[in-house]
């Protein structure tokens, strides 16, 4: 019973996920976020405290059932190990002893000291994300479905083989997890007296955390699939309240020892301390003139600091937080987010105005961010905050060639930018473009707009600490 109900909530929430990512009817990916903030490392990133308490409490009340039916990269194991499995293959318990505190070490101290290459590459949440995103074909650029793809075949080719071996030796979150549902009040319980030493709960046991000889449970890396409770015949096998009575004492009494313990708790904690520190510190499409001649696409302009969203604090709060699971550019409307090809933030979103610009009205982006890279917004308070300022080109502008457009101007939203005369005395002097920089918010209506190719002749230079009005 317990079974059938964990594979009934893992099979909805892993469709609802999918939808999130697909947003396949219109303000689907709004309606749909909370599953995306209900991931464990973006909560982190976050600091959503509500979000982080209940899931650890939920960890030591049932164990990491997280893992099982909320996180969508473990549904998909599942799916991948009963394909791989099926009545035939057997899994064996796991010999794997300190690879996964090595590896969550290094994890952290990534993030302590502002590096997110494992931060995108290791996040479950994120994986899966990229995983979806080029799937279905909504991936921009070439990086994304090309670590997508290698992900997947990685993961896919352990879950076929070994079950949760990615769950259960890479993954940060399974790591973190681990070490609470060592003390969850519900897990597995084997009783000695009724075991016949069959080895099948053993078999079955994806997470390779049954060692039936012994009579032993690594709760640490079990995900509380219930496959081997569905499986004991002899009732040797049951999920209750467990406490250091009985043939749990024997398991309680080897705590220490037990994995690598002491090494792998010291590890967790110590890494655990500086990842609070850290958190703490933390296509505009090519389009034909008149059915003649083609408009030259515009080409990406330098700048001296780079765009983040309308909603995120600063640009190195952004790319600390950001997980890459491109939910954010997938919702975007206007076609200005893209993955990021600069190795310093890879795959991480980045903002561009060749192809349309950020419409004060739209916060779409800011509504599905799960790890607090973005924060919500209302239209209202969009246009209160100023992520870059626009900047003139003067030997690109058409006014110089005396040429009356003032197309910036026009489409400004804010009305941060005035035509002026070039030259105030003289009459039929060009009017030409100036930027009144208080005014300026960085939308880059006035970039996308300007009809200079193959470069705007203005362009908006992003601010490294965003201002708020």
């Amino acid at each position: 019973m317990l079974r059938k109900l964990r594979i009934l909530i893992a099979a909805l929430v892993f469709c609802a996920v999918i939808l999130l990512f697909l947003h396949p009817w219109e303000g689907s990916a709004s309606q749909l976020s909370f599953l995306a903030k209900w991931q464990f490392l973006p909560a982190v990133l976050a600091l959503n405290f509500v979000i982080i308490g209940v899931l650890v409490l939920l960890t030591l009340l049932f164990g990491r059932i997280y893992c099982s039916v909320i996180c969508p990269l473990g549904i998909l194991q599942d799916i991948i190990g009963r394909l791989g499995h099926g009545k035939k293959k057997k899994y064996e318990p796991s010999k794997e002893k300190r690879i996964r505190y090595i590896v969550f070490v290094v994890f952290v101290a990534s993030i302590v000291a502002g590096l997110g290459y494992l931060v995108v590459l290791l996040d479950p949440y994120g994986l899966f994300g990229k995983m979806v995103t080029s799937a279905s074909g909504q991936a921009i650029g070439w990086i994304v479905p090309a670590v997508a793809a290698a992900a997947f075949i990685i993961i896919a080719i352990l879950a076929w083989k070994h079950g949760r071996t990615w769950c259960n030796t890479i993954c940060p979150v399974g790591t973190t997890l681990g070490f609470f549902s060592r003390f969850s009040l519900f897990r597995p319980v084997i009783d000695a007296d009724k075991c016949k030493n069959c080895h099948v709960c053993e078999h079955k046991c994806k997470a390779s955390c049954i060692d039936i000889s012994q009579h032993k449970i690594d709760y640490s890396r079990c995900v509380d699939c219930f496959n081997c409770v569905d499986s004991c015949k002899f009732g040797a096998l049951k999920y209750k309240i467990a406490g250091p009575a009985g043939n749990d004492k024997k398991e309680a009494g080897k705590a220490q020892n037990e994995d690598g313990n002491d090494a792998g708790r010291r590890a967790f904690l110590a890494s655990s301390a500086m990842i609070a520190t850290a958190a703490t510190l933390g296509a505009q499409s090519k389009k034909v003139d008149g059915g003649l001649a083609a408009i030259i696409d515009k080409k990406v302009p330098e700048r001296t600091v780079p765009l983040t969203p309308f909603g995120s604090e600063s640009v190195k709060d952004f790319y600390q937080k950001c997980v890459a699971c491109q939910l954010c550019i997938n919702a975007c409307p206007n076609n200005v987010l893209r993955p990021s090809s600069d190795l310093s933030r890879l795959m991480q979103p980045e903002m561009g105005y060749e192809k349309g610009y950020c419409r004060p009205e739209c916060t779409e982006c800011s509504q599905v961010c799960p790890a607090g890279a973005i924060l919500p917004l209302t239209p209202e308070e969009k246009t209160q905050f100023h992520i870059g300022t626009a900047t003139i080109e003067r030997s690109l502008c058409v006014a110089e060639d005396g040429i009356s457009c003032g197309n910036c101007a026009r489409h400004c939203p804010v009305g941060a930018i005035l035509m002026v005369a070039k030259d105030p005395a003289d009459d039929a002097s060009p009017m030409i473009p100036v930027v009144d920089e208080a005014k300026c918010i960085g939308c880059g209506a006035c970039e996308n707009l300007c009809p200079s190719r193959p470069f705007s002749a203005i362009k908006v230079n992003g601010l490294s600490v965003h201002i708020k009005d």
